[in-house]
């Protein structure tokens, strides 16, 4: 979810590995000619009950919201309809399991817009969590160099010191979002800020882990990570994890003392 150009089909194709447009499904299951739709995809003027999946991972199936900026009352209230549906509905193949909700910090002036305060504050999602994806923080390096170079530093100082700056100005930004949001009556899950998406092969593990964190089954946290294809460490790591946590468990009520245990990478 988000407004147009936040970045959330770059995001999915990075997810699923692949630089190639989705294929579009209706919600009778009916393929969409992407020629049709794709210049509305672009410009965030698509239906929401679309089914976006890519060929390089068919485990993953999205939903793709309007840009809230372009979206008229009765918008809103058609992404609010299906969203509390689909996250209530019993039926699993049309259940929708996480939302990643992007906010681009490319805009200060805007990070958080009013149509977006009122999904955190009308949206009651259930037990879906709503995760917030900060994207486009690249341009914040830009940003940082330049607060440098109008501080008299130059150049070469600017670019040493750039970095530093950007953790700090990325870090206010979070702050800044959070406390927007968190006072809202159905805050977010969590926040993630997202970096070098526009790159392909970014790293995504973080997005994943995050996500698996904020889901309260463990099943399902099982299946998000199984159905990633292209990071075998991070299912091990989610494996090794989980397994420690049983481990401990029943040990604790069996009433034994177990040492330290550690796993090593090979």
């Amino acid at each position: 979810m988000g407004r147009a150009n936040a970045g959330k089909t770059t995001i999915l194709q990075r997810v699923c590995d692949t630089t190639d447009e989705p294929e579009i499904f209706n919600a009778e299951g009916e393929k969409v000619d992407a020629t049709v739709v794709q210049g509305s995809l672009k410009r965030g003027y698509h239906n929401i009950e679309d089914e976006l999946v890519f060929k390089s991972n068919e485990r993953f199936v999205f939903h793709d919201s309007r840009g809230f900026e372009a979206g008229s009352e009765g918008e809103f209230d058609m992404m609010k309809e299906f969203v509390m549906e689909r996250a209530k509905t019993t039926k699993l193949d049309k259940r929708i399991h996480a939302i990643w909700f992007c906010i681009p910090l490319n805009d200060s002036h805007r990070m958080v817009t009013a149509a977006e305060k009122k999904f955190f504050d009308e949206c009651d999602t259930g037990h879906v969590p709503v995760i917030v994806l900060l994207t486009k923080t690249d341009t914040l390096a830009l940003d940082a160099f330049q607060e440098l170079i109008e501080d008299g530093l130059d150049e070469e100082d600017a670019m040493k010191k750039a970095a530093k700056v950007e953790r700090r100005n990325l870090n206010e930004c979070v702050v800044k979002v959070k406390g927007w949001l968190d006072v809202l009556r159905f805050p977010p899950h969590d926040y993630l800020s997202l970096t070098e998406m526009d790159k392909e092969g970014a790293e995504c593990a973080p997005l994943l882990t995050c996500t698996a964190n904020a889901l309260s089954e463990e099943g399902l946290q099982q299946l998000l990570i199984s159905s990633q294809q292209s990071n075998l460490e991070l299912c091990l790591e989610f494996a090794i994890t989980k397994l420690n946590q049983q481990v401990f468990h029943i040990s604790s009520h069996a009433g034994f003392h177990i040492g330290s245990v550690k796993f090593q990478k090979i």
